[in-house]
């Protein structure tokens, strides 16, 4: 049952195979049994699931049912859920019970969607490896000494570990593409907008976006068709129309042009990864697509803009944790002043820490035009660099991350080593262009995945040309072992 995806246990519930009951059942009975080995969950949510599931079979036996009505997923915890604990990965939350769901949420609720818990992530988001989480690492089920990525390594995690079918996550500079690539399962980032941020804890406001994992492209489809849509509450949130994501996904690829930008190929590229993804080129030229390389000139300058625009805008959304509303708050503070500071240096951990510091001095009076005002002026350079590619190619094609996954602990002492890891991410979300990250292999028996990202709101283009390749390949149907 584990390894059947979103659109067949869809018909299964459909064809009365098997109750949502009995399937939330049996992945909770799943996660009991292997999540003690991986850290993926921070919360799970049983007795919300169980009541979700009932609720879902009746709405079937009625003949209300949608496509995803009795499916389970978990759901990353940096979205707020109606009376269940939402922590960001944090010591500053560990004690919040959100009292209103999400936008995201709330529209997989209505779409009978059933939710198993909450996952393990990087504190408030920050981090690519899922070792900042207060909750301790989130282990890769590929190799158990290997991170998972970040900072959605718990959503991707328990997805590749089949204890989830699929889950939700966010990509604020590749925190959904990275970790659906190191665990071998598909990661989609949608245009900036596409999906409400209303309820979801901001990290970095310009770059923030909710996207979705599963194992088939097909499976994202399905449910990005109940996440998608404006929300009147978010500012951000563009009113645009949400087409059917699966209609197109049986598209021929004959003509299709996939661009290869040059900067992404390059000596900082792992050889292996770099074989791996050039077998994946041939198989899109086999179903008729037309390859050609490309240049995004400004691509080396988007890791230093991304950490001083991200940490800028960390540093002002993160003010509000003062000790004084909500979250944690020191003991028996002498004064205003020792509340604040004891609640937040005692209640952030090291990196959310460090990011506040570099936003704060970025933002600073003498340092905003020299930093952050050059920042923005690069970010437009390189959308522009974006907007000029897609004149000539309707889809680009690259890595997802520039090596396998990386063992825990390795780079925990080099912050920049770190940051690295998000190089063929990162511009995307500067962009706001939506991106997907499907697994094409392995490397030294971990999982790579490759990255293709099309124009604003071209997710069923997006969507299209990666399920004609999980078509014809198999690399989406393999699992670690164990599990």
């Amino acid at each position: 049952m584990q390894h059947k995806t979103v659109a067949e246990l869809s018909r299964e519930l459909t064809e009365k195979k098997i109750s949502s009951v009995e399937l939330t059942q049996f992945f909770l009975e799943r996660i009991k049994h292997f999540d003690s080995t991986l850290n993926s969950f921070i919360t799970v949510s049983e007795d919300y699931a169980l009541t979700a599931a009932k609720d879902a079979d009746a709405k079937r036996a009625q003949g209300k049912a949608s496509p995803l009505t009795g499916i389970p997923i978990a759901h990353k915890d940096i979205f707020c859920t109606d009376g269940v604990k939402t922590t960001c990965g944090s010591k500053m939350l560990d004690n919040f019970i959100a009292p209103y769901n999400a936008t995201v949420i709330q529209n997989l609720n209505d779409a009978g969607t059933v939710m198993l818990g909450k996952t393990n992530m990087d504190e408030f988001a920050m981090g690519s490896s899922n070792e900042t989480s207060y909750y301790g690492p989130v282990k890769n089920p590929w190799q158990s000494d290997y991170v998972s990525g970040g900072s959605s390594g718990g959503s991707a995690a328990s997805v590749a570990a089949l204890l989830a079918p699929a889950s939700t996550g966010t990509d604020t500079g590749g925190s959904i593409r990275q970790p659906a690539a190191l665990c071998g399962i598909t990661g989609l980032k949608p245009t900036y907008g596409r999906a409400s941020r209303y309820g979801m804890i901001a990290f970095a406001s310009s770059l923030d976006q909710a996207g979705l994992f599963a194992h088939t492209a097909e499976d994202v489809a399905l449910l990005l068709n109940a996440m998608a849509g404006f929300d009147e509450k978010d500012s951000t949130s563009v009113n645009h129309p949400v087409p059917d994501y699966t209609a197109a996904l049986n598209n021929n690829l004959k003509g299709l042009r996939i661009g290869l930008p040059k900067e992404y190929f390059n000596a900082g590229l792992n050889n292996e990864v770099a074989q791996t993804i050039q077998t994946a080129i041939r198989e899109y030229e086999k179903l008729g697509a037309v390859i050609e390389e490309i240049s995004l000139p400004n691509t080396a300058l988007s890791v230093p803009v991304y950490y001083v625009i991200a940490p800028a805008e960390c540093s002002s959304n993160l003010a509000r944790y003062d000790g004084v509303r909500y979250g944690y708050r020191c003991v028996n503070p002498a004064d205003l002043q020792d509340l604040y500071e004891r609640s937040r240096s005692e209640g952030f951990g090291t990196e959310v820490k460090r990011r506040i510091m570099i936003g704060t001095y970025v933002l600073s009076a003498g340092y905003y035009d020299a930093y952050y005002l050059k920042a923005q002026k690069i970010r437009r350079l390189i959308c522009n660099d974006f907007v000029n590619a897609f004149k000539k190619v309707d889809v680009i094609l690259s890595p997802t991350t520039p090596t396998p996954a990386f063992k825990i602990g390795e780079k925990t002492s080099d912050p920049i080593s770190m940051y690295l890891s998000d190089i063929y991410t990162i511009a995307a979300n500067l962009a706001g262009l939506p991106g997907i990250s499907i697994p094409v292999g392995f490397v030294n028996q971990l999982p790579i995945g490759m990255q293709l990202i099309t124009n604003l709101f071209g997710e069923a283009k997006l969507l299209n040309v990666a399920h004609q390749y999980q078509t014809v390949t198999d690399w989406h149907k393999q699992s670690p072992r164990g599990f």
